[in-house]
């Protein structure tokens, strides 16, 4: 078949920025494209050309500046002049691109990919939230909480809602008693940072109150192991060091410990798994409902045991005794307890951490993602489209042209316009998805 996937407005496509669902493409496509022609759409960046075909896979990347409206008036009317057919479009986490996508492609079939819960009211009118819920085949969710959220509002979508989780790559990310490369980064990592055969504890993720590293350090007043240390690996954004009122709070916190919390700031997509290497448990703090932060797998991969919050769809990966679960995320004594007695009981640790990794070798692969993926595109739609018959008026088509809101560019006489070069905004501005929290990986 021929696919259009369409990435996010917020991060480029490959994952050079970061961005959870940015990965989530790039692992499954390599699979997906031994059996499908895949072009994939996403937002543009100085880094990569606007119009390119790399390993079998074409990818157009247009000017957003961080706006879905923006991405939309250059994206619709470059696919309407170009006409191209296409058999599947499987849109990311934008239930608001479904309609201007089936105006101009009445013939296709459409999947929905939900990393956040979008149809929210506050995010999406209900009057278009049940025509995307009717016009699409299927809504994979990243998460069993997502799902559940999204037939909260929509409850009609529940036979079209299948939970499909992310994965990850088991080679880069392994434990450093089974793989050699993971042993020497974890002594690079080690050395280069003084941390010697400290015990340390690790953070990945954006740096901001709702992701809650603040409770984590103020647990460290309370961790009873003096040779335990924090290290919390990110930014307030991706590609982005600047320090924000949050990262100063958080570092003055830090130089107050009475044990060593050290801040990375932003690492490179590219190096994030050494930091699992040379790690010895990980926890993540969300505060807010995560829909299922992709650092789990990660961990998980490396053969880290896990401290996880009760919040969203985050206690879905505690299974078979891989990690545990803070039910107040905001109360630092809890994380300290669970810390403590991972430190003091290291042998139950370090089987959390086996079990951990072959949860994620049986379950959470990207090959398990791209044969899932796969089994929706090749299942057919569960209702009629209503197809645009020879003869019919551009009325649709004209509507989602007018989609693309204000200063949608028109087609040029010789066919469609040229994919936007402009560069790619500052990337510390704030997400401004209408209430998704901005902290979320799974947002963009």
């Amino acid at each position: 078949m021929n696919i259009l996937m369409i990435c996010t407005e917020k991060l480029p496509v490959p994952n050079i920025r970061g961005g959870a669902i940015q990965t989530y493409i790039g692992g499954a496509v390599g699979l997906l494209k031994a059996q499908h022609n895949i072009t994939i759409i996403g937002r543009d960046d100085p880094e990569l050309a606007s119009d390119e075909r790399v390993d079998g896979v074409r990818y157009l990347r247009f000017e957003s500046n961080g706006a879905l409206e923006t991405y939309m008036s250059n994206m619709i009317p470059y696919l309407a002049a170009a006409g191209t057919s296409y058999d599947l479009v499987h849109i990311f986490n934008r239930p608001r691109l479904v309609m201007p996508i089936s105006k101009i492609m009445p013939n296709a079939r459409i999947v929905l990919s939900m990393h956040n819960d979008m149809f929210n009211p506050h995010k999406l009118a209900k009057e278009e939230g049940d025509a995307v819920v009717e016009r699409v085949d299927t809504i994979i969710t990243i998460s069993n909480y997502i799902g559940a959220a999204i037939c909260k509002d929509y409850p009609q979508a529940e036979s079209k809602i299948r939970t499909i989780y992310s994965g990850v790559d088991l080679g880069r990310f392994a434990p450093w008693k089974q793989s050699r490369a993971a042993l020497r980064d974890r002594e690079d990592i080690r050395a280069q940072h003084g941390l010697g055969n400290k015990k340390v504890i690790l953070f990945v993720g954006r740096l901001s109150r709702n992701k809650g590293p603040h409770v984590l350090v103020r647990a460290m007043s309370q961790v009873k192991h003096s040779d335990a240390v924090l290290v919390i690996v990110g930014a307030a954004w991706y590609s982005d060091d600047r320090i924000s009122d949050y990262i100063a709070y958080l570092r003055a916190m830090a130089e107050t410990s009475p044990l060593p919390v050290m801040t990375t700031g932003y690492v490179q997509a590219s190096d994030v798994h050494k930091w699992f290497c040379a790690a010895d448990m990980f926890v993540c703090t969300s505060i807010w409902e995560e829909p299922l932060a992709r650092v789990h797998y990660e961990a998980m991969a490396a053969g880290l045991p896990l401290i996880t919050t009760a919040r969203g769809g985050n206690p879905e990966i505690i299974r078979g005794n891989n990690g545990v679960i803070v039910q107040n995320p905001e109360d630092p004594a809890e994380y300290a307890t669970k810390i403590n007695a991972m430190l003091s009981n290291l042998g139950e640790s370090r089987q959390m951490g086996l079990n951990g990794r072959k949860l994620t070798e049986d379950n959470f692969t990207w090959s398990h993602v791209a044969g899932n993926i796969l089994e929706v595109w090749n299942t057919p739609r569960q209702a009629p489209v209503e197809l645009v018959t020879e003869g019919s008026d551009s009325a649709g088509e004209q509507e989602a042209l007018e989609a693309g809101q204000q200063g949608a560019p028109e087609a040029g006489e010789q066919g469609a316009p040229e994919v936007g070069e402009q560069g790619a905004p500052d990337s510390g501005e704030a997400d401004d998805m209408d209430g998704v929290d901005p902290t979320s990986d799974e947002s963009l």
